[in-house]
């Protein structure tokens, strides 16, 4: 197959720009709100609850936001929900503004920083199954593996530098400018998108009662066996892997590197994933597909331990890089095994599980990891989590041999000969 075939279609490119912005401003954004947050209080459980305040709206609004997608046009659906984040964006600016700290209480500006958090965790809720969802859309099926591969290699470099970014821009000019970076990125993604032309809806239940929906959404992931296991191993995996959210600790007190280092070590697993995902364009993983991913996981749990037992920074970045590069390999066969066993009807509900499982588990891995800090130690605390990656895979082994036999190569070959 042609590597760049999606390429070839102008709306996907429109569509990965505008994707490249969104997910370089949120994961800025992210950044620069740890580091102002962790700034304002000492405290690891504080990184904890920016992912407790993001995961609670975004897991409690997944399903209701699937069965909206799935009746509504995709493209003004994403239009709204690029508002939105634009509004966030622009609160977070006024409120990093340096002489709002002479007027107002750094508790007040923390919890209201909680509340905008809390407020994106909605908007995500509807953004991730709305681009899902769009891009099945914009090209033709038996190109899903490709432009599921391009997509996810977008997010992969769009992580790798907002993270960058946002470490230098902290040292260079700020967390006040840094966050209105972030609102100008958000403004071009607005702009990138306005540009893709209104799409049908598929659902030809359109009007049914919401929770026959979600009903029917939640019986055919859990009936799709392959769909249920990737999605059930990646999530624990991310779960108990979340090592990330305690990276500005590592980067403050353990490596003592500064906000340049913290930069670096930020972007260090997103560096490792988008170049696997660049290779994958040439090197396809649709063979032993569940023994790829079982695969990756484990090495991303050894990868953890090493880092969690590290002091040196740059064994530290390599630790980081290595484990980036394998979760690509995870993600690409994730989203693979998405875009080719989800029905068109379904794909809003499908994807708003997938948040449910994946997406939100990073926040609540952020939640998990600052608490077990707080109890245990930071460096014990990403010590246990890689082991518990480990162990998750083991016991997915054992208990799922059909998913370890999973090849896509049938799927792909069907969606070619229907084209």
């Amino acid at each position: 197959m042609d590597p760049y075939a999606a390429l070839r279609i102008k709306e996907f490119n429109v569509f990965l720009g505008a994707r490249f912005a969104m997910v370089f401003a949120w994961a800025m954004q992210f950044i620069v709100i740890e580091w102002q947050v962790y700034s304002l209080t000492k405290d690891p459980l504080s990184l904890g609850i920016i992912g407790l305040m993001e995961v609670v709206p975004a897991v409690s609004m997944a399903l209701f936001a699937g069965h909206i997608v799935d009746q509504k046009e995709k493209r003004n659906l994403l239009v709204k929900c690029l508002l939105g984040f634009s509004v966030i964006s622009l609160g977070l600016f006024i409120l990093s503004w340096p002489d709002l700290s002479t007027q107002v209480s750094s508790k007040t500006i923390l919890w209201s920083i909680y509340v905008l958090v809390f407020l994106g965790g909605i908007v995500r809720a509807f953004l991730g199954p709305t681009i899902f969802s769009l891009m099945a859309l914009i090209v033709p099926k038996k190109l899903y593996p490709n432009a599921a591969t391009w997509s996810s290699t977008t997010w992969q470099f769009a992580s790798v530098l907002g993270p960058a970014t946002a470490g230098f821009s902290i040292g260079l000019i700020g967390v006040h400018w840094s966050m209105c970076l972030i609102f100008i990125c958000t403004l071009i993604a607005l702009t990138a998108i306005s540009r893709i032309s209104r799409k049908p809806i598929l659902n030809p239940k359109i009007g049914e009662p919401i929770f026959q929906s979600l009903k029917e959404g939640l019986q055919f992931v859990f009936k799709t066996k392959a769909i249920l296991g990737a999605l059930t191993l990646d999530m624990i995996a991310v779960l108990f892997g979340g090592a990330i959210a305690l990276l500005p600790i590592y980067a403050q007190d353990i490596l003592n590197v500064g906000a340049e280092g913290f930069g670096i070590l930020r972007a260090a697993p997103a560096v490792g994933a988008a170049l696997t995902m660049v290779g994958s364009t040439r090197f396809p993983l649709h063979k032993n597909a569940g023994k790829k991913l079982l695969l990756a996981i484990f090495l991303f749990g050894c990868c953890i331990i090493v880092f969690g037992l590290s002091t040196s920074f740059w064994l530290s970045v390599g630790a980081l890089f290595i484990s980036g590069a394998v979760d690509g390999v995870s993600m690409i066969i994730r989203q693979t095994i998405l875009q080719l066993k989800t029905p068109d009807h379904m794909r809003g509900r499908v994807a708003s599980v997938n948040s449910m499982f994946v997406g939100s588990s990073n926040e609540l891995g952020a939640f998990e990891s600052g608490a077990t800090a707080k109890l245990m130690g930071t460096v014990t605390a990403v010590v246990f989590g890689g082991c518990m990656t480990i162990f998750t895979v083991g016991i997915t082994t054992l208990a799922l041999p059909s998913f370890r036999r999973l090849d896509l190569r049938k799927d792909i070959e069907e969606h070619e000969v229907a084209e």
